[in-house]
């Protein structure tokens, strides 16, 4: 198949690029650059008021869909459902639940990559939008599944269309917050999945109270049908609110379009400018080394995150009934949503990874252990709270961190973030067969493998650390000290 060739419309936004960088007479849009604060990696704190007004700007346009469309991908029906007669109405037997859990990872893994490829060729709104419509039909259509064949078809299906969409909005919030700014964004979007985390439970005790056998329809099948019609609904005006790339978003004016575009070029390390070819970024993503540890980080920092499948059940050894161990799921995912905002602002203010990182991951290590040495309900709910709170906030620095050092290019930046976020979220295919219900109630296997891979992601990050100390050594050898936008870490 040929490689996917610029439009017109492309090369004019590539030659309006050079125009902005180059421009010696729009003071404006130099301005952040000569009025900011420089810290020791070259990163920029925002002085200028303009600067500060567009990224406001950007806030309030781009966070609040992402979170919505986040809070609405459709995961948690089915995960509550098997609290009510999900299991039985489909005669699952032994580990079929925990495959159709899987099952939908081995098509969202299928589709990341190439789908970030293709989204930095097409309108991005429209592309996510499109796609998040299919999800919601199938989500809501997943109420006709009468067995375990057809709910593995509707749980595959579901996974394909719903690829494109979390690599596509980190790559999106890439595109428009520099170093400092995108730990914090990335945190905020990320709680519209935690949210729908939290609440689902009490939305499906809800369900299961008022409509379980209304209309011959059981409380999971109730479930899908109002998570796919109002996700529907959220479809439709995504494809007018979502933005493009900053050159051609039509919310902003052409002074803040260049503006939004100089201040993620000058934020870059190593940034090229032009573009270059889907097919080169994908070269360059697979050849740098970096990507593969990014990738093993996130990997081993989502195969400890493989509670988020399970934590009903965890939650339920706890041994209270259904409607309490519903609600029960709720606070540790709003202590996670508090506290990965508060991780991911702290690492963007001091433009620190590493010790974020190391910090966060101990302390969900601590709470996996609280949970698996007793059999006390008091400590093995506060050993939830603790492992559940402490692991969110690292999935946005390791994504962050990943743009940031991987983006010499756009197109090679598109590439690394969804092959990072591929191989993270391999782990939820062979993770839920460590929490078989065979290992209840402490799940010794699951707690214990998740601290081992929490400290892997710690070695990983220090791994990393050296490596770039090291680098920006070279670049600064290499300059004469000239060197003045440095990796973090």
């Amino acid at each position: 198949m040929a490689a996917p060739r610029k439009s017109e419309e492309g090369k004019a936004d590539v030659s309006q690029m050079e125009r902005v960088l180059t421009a010696g007479s729009l003071g404006d849009v130099d301005k952040p650059n000569q009025d900011s604060k420089v810290d020791e990696f070259g990163a920029h704190t925002k002085t200028d008021p303009k600067e500060i007004a567009l990224v406001k700007k950007i806030d309030w346009y781009i966070l609040p869909i992402l979170w919505v469309i986040l809070n609405f991908l459709d995961r948690n029906a089915m995960i509550n459902g098997k609290l009510n007669s999900l299991a039985d109405d489909l005669n699952l037997k032994g580990t079929q639940y925990n495959t159709c859990v899987s099952i939908l990872f081995v098509g969202y893994l299928c589709g990341q990559v190439p789908s970030n490829m293709i989204l930095n060729r097409v309108r991005p709104s429209w592309y996510m939008a499109g796609f998040m419509l299919a999800w919601s039909i199938i989500s809501l259509l997943t109420y006709m599944a009468h067995d375990y064949s057809t709910m593995l078809a509707c749980r595959f299906l579901l996974g394909i269309t719903e690829a494109p969409f979390y690599p596509g909005a980190l790559y999106m919030l890439s595109m428009f917050y520099t170093r400092k700014e995108i730990a914090t964004r990335m945190a905020i979007f990320y709680t519209g999945n935690m949210l729908a985390s939290a609440f689902s439970g009490l939305i499906a005790a809800g369900v299961f109270a008022g409509l379980d056998g209304k209309h011959n329809l059981a409380g999971w099948q109730w479930l899908f049908i109002i998570q796919g019609a109002v996700s529907i609904v959220v479809a439709i005006a995504a494809f007018y609110l979502l933005p493009d790339a900053p050159l051609k978003t039509r919310w902003l004016t052409e002074e803040q379009r260049q503006m939004a575009h100089k201040r993620i070029f000058d934020d870059t390390t190593d940034r090229r400018e032009g573009g270059t070819s889907v097919w080169k970024g994908l070269r360059e993503a697979c050849s740098d080394w970096r990507t593969w540890v990014f990738c093993l980080m996130d990997n081993m920092h989502l195969s400890a995150n493989g509670f988020k499948n399970f934590l009903p059940s965890v939650v339920k050894t706890l041994n209270y009934n259904t409607t309490i161990t519903l609600v029960l799921t709720c606070p540790p995912y709003i202590l996670a949503g508090i506290l990965s905002i508060l991780v991911s602002h702290s690492s963007g203010r001091f433009n620190e990874r590493t010790w974020h990182t190391t910090v966060s991951k101990l302390i969900a290590c601590a709470g996996f252990a609280m949970s698996v040495g007793t059999l006390n309900t008091t400590v093995r709910y506060v050993g939830i709270m603790i492992f559940v709170g402490a692991t969110y906030g690292v999935n946005n620095i390791i994504l962050g961190w990943t743009a940031s050092v991987l983006g010499q290019t756009d197109e090679k930046k598109a590439v690394a973030i969804a092959m990072c976020n591929t191989f993270g979220n391999l782990a939820s295919v062979y993770t839920p067969y460590l929490w078989p219900d065979s290992d209840e109630p402490r799940y010794l296997k699951a707690m214990l493998a998740s601290i081992g891979f929490s400290l892997g992601v710690v070695v990983c990050a220090w791994v990393m650390r050296f490596a770039l100390q090291r680098q920006n050594r070279k670049m600064l050898a290499a300059s004469n000290g000239g060197v003045t936008n440095l990796y973090v870490y």
